[in-house]
C-alpha cells in the first residue's frame, strides 16, 4: 500500500487532519460575511456583456479541440455518452471529481467542456470549484481574476465573475482554437474555509441563476477523498462523473470515491491516461489510416470513459 494512499485513508478518518499533499490543507471554521442576497441574471442576459479574455488553449492540453486524432475521437465518444444520459433522466449540471490528486479530472473537465461546446452550438459553463488549488485558468491560459470564491463569500456579483474568450486578432489567429460558445468562471482566490463556502448554499443559487441560458454546466472539484468540497459541489448538481487514473488509482480508492456520492446521481468513471490506448486504435487506423501520432503532454497518454 502506497504512502499517498495510506495518507488519504488517515484523511477520510479525520478531516480535521493535516493535508494529504500541499495545497490540500484541512478546513477550517470561521464565519462567512458578505452579502445575504446576490443579485442574479436578469432575462437581458447575453453572451456580448461578459468579459472577454484572451485565451490562449494550447492542443496539447486540449485534444479534443483537434480536427481529427485517436484522443479527439475519446471525447468525442465521451460527450455522446453524456448525451445518452440525458436521453435517460434530465441532465446539465454535472460535477467532475476523483478520489486522489493527479488523476487528471481538470483535464478530463475543460476537455469535456470544449467538446460539449462545439457539438451543435451548445452553450456551456465551465466553474473552476477547486477553491483551494485551481488550475483550469492554467489550461485556459487566462488570469485567475475574480471568481467562485468571491461570489460565495458575497464580495462579487455573478457578471463580475464569468468570462469568455476574446476573439483573436487576425495576424494572431494562426494556432490559436477558439471556444465561443464556452464561458468560464475561475476559482478566484484561494480559501482556506472552502468548505464552508461551498455549503452556504449559494452555488446552488449561482446554478438556478445561469440554468437558463446554457445547454451544459460543468464543475471541476477538489478530490473527494482529500477535502469534502466535492461532495458539498454534488449537491448543486445533476449528477457526477468520476475520474481514475489507468494503472495507478487504486481499486479500493476508486470503490470508497464512489461511496462518497452515494446520494448523488453517477454517471460513471473515466479512465484517464491509458497506457496501451493506441493497441486498442485498430477500428480509428481502418478510417483514418494511421492513429493519431501526436498525443498530448503532462503524460495523458489517452482517455477512455469507463462505467
Amino acid at each position: 500500500m502506497s504512502r499517498i494512499y495510506e495518507a488519504l485513508q488517515r484523511a477520510d478518518r479525520e478531516r480535521q487532519a493535516a493535508p494529504i499533499e500541499e495545497g490540500y490543507r484541512a478546513d477550517e471554521t470561521i464565519p462567512l460575511g458578505g452579502l445575504e442576497d446576490l443579485p442574479s441574471l436578469n432575462g437581458d442576459f447575453s453572451f456580448e456583456l461578459i468579459a472577454q479574455h484572451p485565451w490562449c488553449p494550447s492542443i496539447d492540453y486540449f485534444p479534443a479541440l483537434a480536427d481529427r486524432g485517436l484522443c479527439v475521437e475519446q471525447f468525442r465518444g465521451l460527450r455522446s455518452r453524456i448525451y445518452q444520459a440525458r436521453y435517460e433522466a434530465p441532465l446539465k449540471t454535472i460535477l467532475i471529481s476523483s478520489g486522489m490528486p493527479s488523476e487528471g479530472k481538470s483535464f478530463v473537465s475543460v476537455n469535456l467542456a470544449a467538446s460539449l461546446s462545439r457539438s451543435g452550438g451548445s452553450r456551456t459553463l465551465l466553474i473552476d470549484g477547486d477553491l483551494r488549488r485551481p488550475t483550469l485558468h492554467n489550461l485556459l491560459r487566462t488570469p485567475n481574476t475574480l471568481g467562485l470564491s468571491e461570489y460565495l463569500e458575497g464580495s462579487a456579483e455573478l457578471n463580475a465573475i464569468m468570462q469568455r474568450q476574446r476573439s483573436p486578432e487576425p495576424a494572431a489567429a494562426s494556432g490559436v482554437a477558439t471556444l465561443p460558445n464556452l464561458v468560464f468562471i475561475p476559482a478566484g482566490k484561494c480559501s482556506d474555509i472552502s468548505s464552508e463556502l461551498v455549503a452556504n448554499h449559494r452555488i446552488e443559487e449561482l446554478i438556478a441563476a445561469v440554468s437558463p441560458f446554457f445547454d451544459w454546466i460543468l464543475i471541476d472539484s477538489p478530490p473527494a477523498l482529500a477535502v469534502t468540497d466535492a461532495v458539498e459541489l454534488a449537491h448543486a448538481s445533476d449528477a457526477v462523473l468520476l475520474v481514475a487514473r489507468g494503472a495507478s488509482t487504486p481499486f479500493d480508492a476508486a470503490q470508497r470515491t464512489q461511496s462518497m456520492f452515494s446520494k448523488a446521481r453517477i454517471l460513471g468513471f473515466v479512465l484517464n491516461d491509458v497506457k496501451d490506448l493506441r493497441r486498442s486504435s485498430s477500428h480509428y487506423s481502418y478510417y483514418y489510416g494511421t492513429p493519431d501520432p501526436k498525443g498530448h503532454t503532462d503524460g495523458q497518454k489517452g482517455t477512455r470513459r469507463e462505467t
